[in-house]
């Protein structure tokens, strides 16, 4: 469940991934966004993409895979304790230096580098959602942050059926 806000009594950081079940044990390596680059890091760069609650990191899984591939292909959903909260820059959207980075599309080289150059100055980024632009994704690389973190838990996803219905004559 996701944490209660600080002023509702919380004083967690959660992160939230969603990947298909057979990469589960292997969240973290950044593999994907090594092969195939990422909106925030080019390819090469092992960047893990994460989203500071569970219904957005859903969110961003389902936009390059679709809700059938959530519905018939095993997911976990994974949460990790962010134990270093302090080593997190909150990316300001007035920063970036192209407001259509902010906006869903496919990422510029620009993009990818302005995302490389966070990733080698912080231990975690936090930055808006291209896919829900009221919500956060956290940004890390496994190795400049170990320590920082701790695996929370993973379980079974299910995605709610009413999101893949049966197709209709």
């Amino acid at each position: 469940m996701t944490p209660l806000p600080g002023p509702l009594g919380g004083r967690e950081l959660v992160a939230w991934r969603l990947d298909q079940a057979k990469f589960a044990p292997t969240w973290d390596s950044g593999e994907g966004a090594y092969r195939v680059g990422g909106r925030w890091s080019s390819i090469g760069v092992r960047a893990v993409y994460c989203s500071l609650d569970p219904a957005t990191a859903i969110l961003e899984v389902a936009v390059h895979k679709g809700f059938k591939a959530l519905d018939t292909v095993p997911h976990v959903l994974t949460s990790v304790d962010i134990t270093k909260p302090k080593s997190v820059h909150v990316v300001d959207p007035a920063s970036v230096p192209n407001p259509n980075w902010l906006r869903p599309g496919l990422p510029s080289a620009g993009q990818q580098q302005f995302g490389d150059a966070l990733l080698a100055r912080h231990t975690f980024i936090v930055i808006p959602s291209a896919v829900s632009t009221c919500s956060w994704n956290l940004v890390f690389v496994a190795t400049r942050a170990a320590g920082a973190y701790d695996l929370r838990s993973q379980e079974p996803f299910a995605l709610d059926t009413r999101l893949h219905p049966p197709a209709t004559p």
